[in-house]
């Protein structure tokens, strides 16, 4: 008998004793899972968009929290920001591959949101009522 198999993978590597790794995921878990972020990629999926056209479609987003949505997006490689030389200035965002590639799982949450929304409510009331005092 010839061992025949003699790459064999070892264990999946084990936390960090110091959580940093958990730490990292939290930051992009938070990054991902922020209500405006999450509006702002549904909107980038179709394709780019100016600023002002995701402001009117994102409904109760302030100014400054679209500018810091975006930035955050853009810091994270999920955005990309695009000047165009024109007067006035031209600025699109759009869904780098990283960015699209989150879009559809952000996509599935939201549908998913959506279609148990009335069984949400429901157990809402249920349990407003229960614990009314």
């Amino acid at each position: 008998m010839r061992p025949e198999n003699i790459d064999v993978t070892g264990p999946p590597p084990r936390p960090s004793p110091d959580h940093s790794d958990c730490r990292a995921v939290a930051s992009v878990l938070a990054r991902v899972g922020d209500k405006w972020s999450v509006f702002v990629i549904m909107m980038l999926i179709d394709g780019p968009k100016r600023f002002n056209e995701l402001k009117r479609m994102i409904n109760g987003i302030s100014q400054r929290m679209l500018t810091l949505t975006l930035r955050g997006l853009e810091r994270d490689g999920l955005v990309t920001r695009t000047v165009f030389p024109t007067i006035p200035p031209r600025v699109d965002y759009e869904l780098t591959e990283l960015g699209r590639g989150l879009a559809e799982p952000v996509k599935a949450l939201g549908q998913w949101a959506f279609t148990h929304l009335p069984e949400i409510e429901g157990a809402r009331q249920d349990f407003d009522t229960r614990n009314a005092e």
